[in-house]
């Protein structure tokens, strides 16, 4: 016993010798109210639990930290009340003899301390709000204006929310839940993550930060189409209301709702149209993507400027775009409103919602349906980008992420309803101006929703510059979020991978990685630019993604083992999960991920813009780009097992072993103490 004694006082004295002159000042202190290392996962805890003092914990020389609140040269007696008397005075008799051995007062107890690591302390949110907010900016992008609409009429209406809301079910909310509680547990990028996991898998982080690139290359160039229009409407007369303009041509047909006498044929081009593909894109100016020609100077300004906003909001980390997001993520939501409201009350506005929602029961047996569902409600709520882990490591450690998964997937798949009924009333007000079907009015899909038909429906509106104003703002605030969240993942990812090098210069690397997007976005500025986007979306990010998300589930759930993920949980959120999440993991996630690979590699997309077919070639190019950012996972499995040492078996071993987390849940030493 005299031995465990002398250890544990040897523990609280083992730099004595190195600073007698603070060593003077701690006696004079009372109550461990000094700063310190400061850690949020110090602790001391007593046997008998009369005793439990944190969150400071402070570095011994021998790079240990005892988790009692003061330094180790400096002890001082804990003010915790009555119950911790005898304690203190144990610790006042070691001070007063200074040589290491003590006179015990009170006894002995146990004390649990932790070892904690020397890094800074991680960044957290300021409030819940703030991550609630940027996940569902995240969630909530372009797609659930343009892309769902428009899938949903096409795949039977009404009859297509039921294939949509079982994929959402038991494939895209449970796949929502295990990257937020994977990131919120073991408080990693989705690089460094894969060390807690399986290491042999850590390829998938690379290959999550390249598909980010991807899409920031092409994703931020619709909103400098759309910053683009901003700045044209602020004027009196919306430029894409007339025929009269130099990039007109004889097609042009000006159809306001007060020109009863102008008949609308198929040869007929639309002002709003010709402004979008001649003015904006200048896409007649490019034959197809062996030409792209040259930039526009104005759309490269347009995106310089989109930059700079994304690059001084995410700068500083979540503690600057969790207050932006206050914006970004609830002015779209009262924009939505606005229009809502104003296109419920356009004539014809029922025709759309009609289409919109009446129900072909018949569609259902078509695998066509259920692919569509399954592949939207998985890029609508966004696994797999690194954007779930990285918000989530920045969460308190008993965060309630079950509750959020539900909440902010649930707002998310209602907002993708509710842009419906913002898109097709104003639909069925075209379709009624114009006298012809829905479906021939809304033909377009994508970007060309949004630019063409709702940018003439709003010409066509009372206080029209005042409506485009509010949409286009909504639009570029839809995509800044996003834009926001896949580089945030990208930057939580690198510098939890490599913090000594570049923690401390964060700024100087966010500026870098906003510099390669911009350049890397510089090919879909040019007069062919549109169709370059087009390629990007269809091939770069999609078969990739839904691969490496297919990796991650089976390496969590396989390999990792998900008893100990659902112990993880528990650990954190004090329940365990129940067997309809553990199945979900274990079988009905990979299979719904498989499901949607089979079937775009079965029935690989006609990618068609305009009136351009791309070109078998491009097809090519395009898968090419998509295993680009997927070989980082086979390629890191050759050079992991490479530099293992052993025999190949002890190589494989070692390779799909988890090293132990350090967060505060771990790495307890128990000893005795006075």
């Amino acid at each position: 016993m005299e031995t465990k004694d002398m250890m544990m006082t040897s523990m609280l004295t083992m730099d004595k010798g190195e600073n007698e002159e603070e060593k003077d000042k701690g006696r004079e202190e009372v109550g461990g109210e000094e700063e310190g290392t400061q850690q949020e996962n110090g602790r001391l805890m007593l046997s008998d639990g009369l005793a439990e003092k944190g969150p400071k914990s402070l570095t011994s020389s021998s790079g240990q930290q005892v988790s009692n609140g003061f330094t180790t040269s400096t002890p001082q007696s804990p003010k915790e009340g009555p119950g911790t008397a005898a304690c203190s005075g144990g610790m006042a008799s070691g001070q007063g003899g200074g040589t290491g051995s003590s006179v015990p007062l009170g006894g002995l107890r146990t004390l649990v301390v932790q070892q904690t690591s020397l890094e800074r302390p991680r960044e957290t949110w300021s409030k819940k709000m703030d991550f609630l907010l940027s996940v569902i900016g995240y969630a909530v992008d372009l797609g659930n204006v343009w892309r769902f609409p428009y899938i949903c009429y096409q795949n039977g209406g009404g009859a297509f929310l039921l294939p949509y809301l079982l994929m959402a079910v038991f494939g895209g909310v449970p796949l929502f839940y295990m990257e937020l509680a994977l990131g919120q547990f073991h408080r990693s990028g989705c690089i460094s993550i894969w060390k807690h996991i399986c290491p042999i898998f850590k390829g998938i982080g690379f290959a999550i930060c390249i598909i980010a690139l991807y899409i920031a290359f092409y994703y931020n160039t619709i909103m400098a189409w759309a910053l683009y229009y901003l700045l044209s409407s602020l004027r009196p007369t919306l430029p894409w209301t007339t025929c009269t303009n130099s990039w007109n041509t004889a097609n042009c047909n000006r159809y306001m709702s007060t020109d009863h006498n102008v008949s609308w044929s198929n040869s007929s081009t639309s002002p709003a149209e010709e402004f979008y593909t001649r003015q904006v894109l200048q896409v007649h100016l490019s034959p197809g993507l062996h030409q792209l020609g040259s930039v526009s100077w104005q759309l490269a300004l347009c995106l310089l400027f989109i930059f700079t906003i994304v690059y001084f909001s995410i700068w500083k980390g979540v503690k600057t775009s969790g207050k932006v997001v206050w914006v970004t993520a609830t002015f779209p939501y009262l924009v939505l409103l606005v229009l809502l409201i104003r296109g419920a009350t356009l004539p014809g506005a029922w025709r759309g919602v009609v289409f919109y929602l009446k129900p072909d029961w018949k569609k259902l047996l078509s695998t066509t349906v259920w692919i569509d569902a399954a592949a939207q409600i998985f890029f609508s709520l966004g696994p797999g980008f690194g954007v779930l882990l990285a918000f989530a490591s920045y969460n308190p450690f008993h965060n309630n992420c079950y509750k959020d998964a539900l909440v902010t997937s649930s707002v998310n798949c209602l907002t993708s309803f509710l842009s419906g009924f913002v898109i097709f009333t104003v639909l069925g007000y075209m379709a009624e101006m114009r006298q012809q079907d829905v479906d021939a009015v809304a033909k377009d899909a994508g970007p060309s929703l949004l630019f063409i038909i709702y940018a003439e429906a709003i010409a066509n509106m009372p206080a029209a510059t005042f409506f485009a104003i509010i949409f286009f703002l909504m639009i570029i605030m839809l995509g800044l979020d996003s834009t926001f969240a896949g580089l945030e993942g990208v930057i939580t990812a690198m510098l939890d991978e490599f913090p000594h090098i570049l923690v401390k210069r964060r700024e100087w690397f966010v500026f870098g990685l906003v510099c390669v997007c911009y350049l890397g976005a510089l090919s879909t500025l040019t007069y062919g630019g549109a169709f370059v986007v087009k390629l990007f979306e269809e091939y770069a990010t999609g078969p990739a993604v839904i691969t490496v998300v297919l990796l991650e589930v089976i390496a969590v759930s396989w390999f990792y083992g998900t008893n100990r993920f659902c112990n993880d949980i528990q650990l954190m959120l004090g329940f365990y999960p129940g067997c309809f999440w553990r199945v979900c993991w274990v079988a009905i996630c990979p299979c719904f991920l498989l499901f949607i690979i089979i079937s775009f590699l079965a029935f690989p997309p006609e990618v068609k813009l305009f009136h351009y077919h791309y070109p078998p070639w491009t097809t090519v190019l395009g898968y090419c780009i998509g295993v680009s950012s997927f070989i980082c996972v086979p390629a890191y499995m050759v050079y992991h097992l490479l530099n293992a040492k052993g025999t190949f078996k002890q190589r494989l071993l070692k390779s799909i072993t988890p090293e132990p987390s350090s967060n505060q849940h771990r790495n307890f030493i128990v000893t005795n103490a006075v």
